[in-house]
């Protein structure tokens, strides 16, 4: 652990070890997820060769609030909006939902994900619109207080023009790969919440069981570790960790512009909808930042920026070659090489 107040690196020993380090959404450009989720747990529990599943299954979110001076996190438009009448249209007014399920703007969320994200690159368009200037107005700001002053915020009234919104990184489905109680496949590593797969997603998540999956899973770790720890020798003799090397100058300007380089490699090819050429042109760029970044925390001293770097940099190589791997569309994975889902093999009846 990195003491902030000393710059020294502290070693704690534990009989066991719970991964709650939350989800990966600053790999990409745009997100709703607070700048601490870069996947740290997930990346960890992969080079210590913990088994992780589902990477390539990325849930993004249809509506979150445009702003032209970049904001991060994203802010979110809630999905109740167009439950409550809000309808998703172009700049020019343009509704256009019904040419992608006939369910229009009550669409599922990855349905509708998509269709921005086509609607975008075919326009050429940052963003496209959510309209509520036709509800009533003492009846939206009664239901959504935050969304309407964040968006007067930014000089969007939505009683008078439209929102503008475009997707954004929300959540991942995928993850260490945990059994009921929340075991990881390595000895005396737990997990819990969304760093992990425990199943309970698949490939795609429904509304609210982020939390449940916090909850249940989080108590039941509490309870397996209960029931042994007592049991569990604690190891000693774990060696310390040195850091390496001089602080350089040009380190903070070298880690910013890596992480910039891999948002949009992940925003542009490994985003909403992918290809086979995309991901391969990912996987190249990849490692290229891979390497650099090694040769840099090889030479330098650690700091946080710079393990989030590469922590990030690992989560982007595991979503993108699982991505590569799947070939097929499921859920929250959507290719143009390989559009039809495959038929499901119950293989217990073989």
């Amino acid at each position: 652990m990195l003491n902030k107040k000393t710059g020294t690196i502290e070693s704690i020993i534990a009989k066991v070890t719970v991964v709650a380090s939350g989800g990966t959404g600053q790999v990409y450009r745009n997100t709703t997820n607070p700048v601490i989720a870069t996947g740290d747990g997930i990346a960890m529990a992969y080079r210590i060769k913990g088994r992780l599943e589902n990477m390539e299954f990325v849930q993004f979110h249809p509506t979150a609030l445009y702003n032209p001076a970049g904001e991060s996190p994203s802010f979110l438009i809630s999905e109740a909006v167009r439950g409550f009448g809000g309808i998703l249209k172009s700049k020019e007014g343009e509704e256009f939902m019904h040419k992608y399920d006939k369910r229009g703007s009550l669409a599922p969320r990855d349905i509708v994900a998509r269709a921005i994200d086509r609607e975008m690159k075919l326009r050429g368009d940052e963003y496209m619109c959510l309209d509520c200037r036709h509800l009533e107005k003492e009846a939206f700001i009664a239901h959504f207080p935050t969304i309407y002053e964040k968006c007067k915020s930014i000089g969007a009234d939505a009683m008078k023009e439209m929102i503008p919104v475009t997707p954004a990184c929300h959540y991942m489905c995928g993850g260490i790969r945990t059994d009921e109680m929340g075991r990881s496949s390595v000895k005396n590593l737990y997990a819990c919440g969304e760093c992990t797969c425990t199943g309970l997603h698949g490939a795609n998540r429904l509304a609210s069981n982020s939390l449940l999956e916090a909850m249940v899973f989080a108590h039941r770790v509490h309870l397996d570790i209960l029931g042994k720890i007592d049991d569990i020798p604690l190891k000693e003799g774990i060696p310390e960790w040195i850091a390496r090397g001089t602080t350089e100058p040009k380190e903070m300007v070298l880690i910013t512009q890596s992480l910039k380089e891999l948002k949009d490699i992940m925003s542009y090819y490994v985003g909403i909808v992918r290809s086979d050429v995309r991901l391969k042109r990912a996987l190249d760029r990849l490692w290229i930042l891979y390497r650099e970044t090694e040769d840099l925390y090889n030479s330098t001293v650690i700091s946080p920026q710079l393990c989030e770097l590469r922590n990030l940099i690992t989560i982007g190589y595991l979503i993108t070659r699982s991505a590569s791997m799947r070939k097929e569309s499921r859920g929250l994975h959507f290719t143009t090489d390989f559009p039809e889902k495959l038929a499901f093999i119950d293989l217990s009846v073989l």
